[in-house]
């Protein structure tokens, strides 16, 4: 009797599915790239919409106009400056949320949030609109021109640094790309050398368009100055918050849409 008592405790359907076990775990594997892909490809996006601001684009295309030779440590000072500024300021905001992302992630995980989202969204979209009727009456010319000046200025690399500091600071706060970018780095919980890695390669995109066009430059000498003088003529006139606001409004808007289900 004992014998057969102790048969069943021979048994062991319990290890082999332990053993299965974790050959399973991975699956969700391709779905967390696919997570990983998407936020850098939305981070790229806004890098490159930040990338036409009146710091990353229009100040370095008054460098390259300056008349005589190309002096490309002038304009590479300027915009490491930047890009040091921007790289700062991201690390500092996104490491300082994390303390209280929890909360805030599970603050922005619920309904009335998302919905709260999509209506701001909707109403920055539209307000876009007015901003660019309301840049046609108001112009903020003599304020350009003073940049300008002190763009084309022959000072040293301790003032051209001083000017981008100066700029970057004045455009920090409205600059809506950059600040939906830091949300977006914040919340996907990345471990901090991962997180200074990507905002250095958002910083990197940032001024890449700059940098393109300082190698045109220098390779098509004054040829270029026409073109270069136009692009800088019609970010003058032009009104790039206007249209960020409504990129912004628009992807604010379907990133509700989505979280709520109205396309499942």
């Amino acid at each position: 009797m004992d014998r057969a008592g102790r048969r069943p405790s021979k048994v062991v359907p319990a290890p082999m599915t332990d053993i299965l076990r974790p050959t399973r775990r991975p699956a969700p594997a391709p779905q967390s790239t696919g997570m990983e892909i998407a936020l850098l490809g939305s981070l790229a996006v806004l890098a490159l919409i930040d990338s036409t601001s009146f710091g990353t684009l229009l100040i370095p295309a008054w460098l390259l106009i300056h008349p005589g030779p190309v002096r490309a440590a002038r304009l590479l000072v300027f915009l490491g400056t930047v890009a040091a500024f921007y790289f700062a300021v991201g690390m500092a905001v996104a490491l300082g949320a994390d303390a209280f992302l929890p909360q805030i992630g599970r603050l922005l995980d619920t309904r009335p949030v998302v919905w709260a989202q999509l209506v701001i969204g909707v109403a920055l979209f539209f307000w876009s609109f007015r901003l660019e009727r309301g840049n046609r009456t108001v112009t903020g010319g003599g304020r350009l021109l003073g940049w300008r000046e002190r763009a084309l200025a022959d000072g040293g690399a301790a003032a051209l640094a001083g000017l981008a500091l100066t700029a970057a600071a004045v455009e920090v706060t409205t600059m809506l790309p950059y600040l939906a970018a830091i949300g977006m780095i914040t919340t996907a919980a990345l471990p901090a050398a991962y997180l200074a890695l990507i905002m250095a390669g958002y910083c990197l995109v940032m001024i890449a368009p700059a940098l393109l066009l300082l190698v045109v430059r220098l390779a098509a000498g004054q040829q270029v100055i026409p073109l270069l003088t136009r692009l800088s003529d019609w970010m003058t006139r032009s009104n790039a918050v206007a249209w960020i606001v409504g990129v912004v409004g628009f992807l604010l808007a379907r990133d509700a849409v989505v979280r709520l289900g109205f396309l499942d």
